[in-house]
């Protein structure tokens, strides 16, 4: 198993793997056989990235057993998805934006995120388990105010895709046992969310086999694979967001209202 970041010290962008509190730095390509460089850097030294930089990150809507229960609905038969665009991407430690001009709900969502590690288009389910590349901490932020607010068209990308609402990391994990996972998000030391990753209608690996029919997936795209009930607005003026999976460990943001 690894834990795998990008950073960014003395004005420089790099990436390697997190042991501890040191980051072992690397060279090449995450994707394709990285080599330690032999330098490595303290944790608390360097500014933390988003673990990759994707094209484009698809999320999840309706796939828990637990929350499509709480909304209602039947189990649907392809993923329910929508993009968040590349603008919205946000790393750990930083703060998360409330849009200009809003002033309603702005919600968080712990999920669960699968990192791709190659290119990959129309694939079956086997060839999908070698095109993870590991797993990640996702807050799929939304302005929950704005996504009904027109009767005719749901705002999913709008809603979804303000500067700062895509937010992931710490790291992405290698060699995870991704059933054996839970995903518990923190609002200001209260716990919201904890629901297991087994409760998944469609797991990972059907996942990205069936979303790979639809759209090309890259090396370092992610995938949110939804949310389970407890999500809920930052309502305080000031927020601290922590959502927590075995692993990989705390992906930690504040809000201002």
């Amino acid at each position: 198993m690894a834990k795998w970041l990008r950073f960014e010290h003395n004005g420089t962008t790099g990436f390697g793997t997190l042991e501890g509190e040191t980051i072992a730095v690397h060279d090449g390509d995450m994707f394709n056989n990285p080599v330690a460089s032999g330098a490595t850097l303290s944790f608390g030294d360097v500014t933390l990235l988003t673990p990759t930089a994707p094209s484009k990150m698809l999320a999840l809507w309706n796939n828990f057993h637990e929350m499509r229960i709480k909304v209602g609905g039947e189990i649907p038969e392809h993923p329910l998805f929508f993009l968040k665009s590349p603008n919205s991407f946000l790393a750990g430690n930083q703060e998360i934006r409330r849009p200009v001009g809003y002033d309603g709900r702005v919600v968080y969502e712990g999920e669960i995120g699968i990192v791709i590690g190659k290119t990959c288009s129309a694939i079956s389910e086997a060839e999908a388990a070698d095109a993870i590349f590991g797993y990640s901490c996702i807050n799929d932020v939304t302005a929950g105010d704005i996504l009904k607010a027109d009767e005719t068209f749901d705002q999913w990308v709008r809603s979804k895709s303000f500067d700062t609402f895509g937010v992931y990391g710490p790291v992405v994990a290698t060699g995870l046992n991704v059933d054996e996972l839970r995903i518990k998000t923190v609002l200001n030391g209260d716990e919201r969310q904890n629901y297991p990753v087994s409760d998944m209608i469609i797991p990972p690996k059907r996942l990205v086999s069936v979303l790979s029919h639809d759209v090309t997936l890259f090396a370092g795209d992610v995938i949110c694979c939804g949310t389970s009930v407890g999500l809920g607005a930052m309502k305080e003026p000031t927020n601290t967001i922590d959502i927590t999976i075995d692993g990989v460990g705390t992906l930690s943001n504040t809000f201002n209202n």
